[in-house]
């Protein structure tokens, strides 16, 4: 095998065309080879590849844009409602992008309707204060009202005794919701997270703003969102056009 054929698969490897696994079953293949048909200078040259192969890192992809649902998808998510639970919950993932696991851990106590705000318990058991539109308040409020039981949760279980609710019954009763619907799209929780950034950045937001609304540790978690401005205008024109 030439030197030219040895920078082609290092290029296929740079270019992500095989992983780094492949590349290694390559170079240990072309290291028999030459201990075979070289065996005077093949401890130096297999040195040198066994260097170069420790450096090697799997090469970045880029990051999938996330999916949003756009204003429409959302509103006949609400007309699908039937109970004021679903309503309650629909709002609360629409108007403050948390993630299931947060919805699912709220508690009552930690609601205050008064300034429209929750202490939410996000990664890494970090708190941070989230809020909630008026229309969200309203539903909760209502929910609250509507129900005779002693369980602490936020979000329960509609059969007795109530208990909370688990995060697979939270994506069931989304999905049972979106069947009612002409929504073409796929719906999940964390859809509603997606949705909720792509807002702010449609209302002129800045980006640490919504990385500290949405909790991420990381700015760079929150760039990937930069992209949603183009990719909704895209997502609309496919949509309607």
């Amino acid at each position: 095998m030439s030197i030219g054929q040895v920078l082609d698969i290092q290029g296929l490897f740079c270019f992500g065309s095989i992983s780094l696994p492949q590349l290694l079953e390559i170079f240990a293949d072309i290291s028999r080879w030459i201990h075979y048909n070289d065996p005077i200078n093949s401890t130096v040259i297999l040195y040198s590849w066994q260097t170069y192969i420790l450096k090697l890192r799997e090469p970045k992809t880029d990051k999938r844009i996330p999916k949003f649902l756009i204003e429409e998808d959302v509103i006949l998510l609400k007309i699908s409602c039937e109970s004021p639970r679903e309503y309650a919950m629909l709002e609360f993932l629409y108007s403050t992008g948390c993630r299931v696991g947060e919805v699912q851990k709220q508690d009552i106590e930690d609601i205050n309707l008064e300034d429209c705000s929750a202490i939410v318990n996000g990664k890494g058991a970090k708190q941070r204060e989230i809020y909630f539109t008026t229309e969200c308040k309203i539903w909760i409020k209502r929910y609250l009202e509507s129900r005779d039981d002693s369980c602490t949760a936020l979000f329960v279980t509609e059969t007795q005794p109530a208990r909370r609710m688990s995060i697979p019954t939270i994506r069931h009763s989304l999905k049972k919701l979106a069947s009612l619907t002409n929504v073409a799209v796929n719906v999940y929780p964390h859809r509603f997270r997606h949705t909720y950034a792509c807002q702010l950045l449609d209302n002129g937001a800045p980006l640490e703003f919504i990385q500290g609304m949405l909790g991420h540790e990381k700015a760079s978690t929150t760039q990937i969102y930069a992209q949603l401005r183009g990719e909704r205008r895209r997502e609309l024109y496919r949509r309607y056009i």
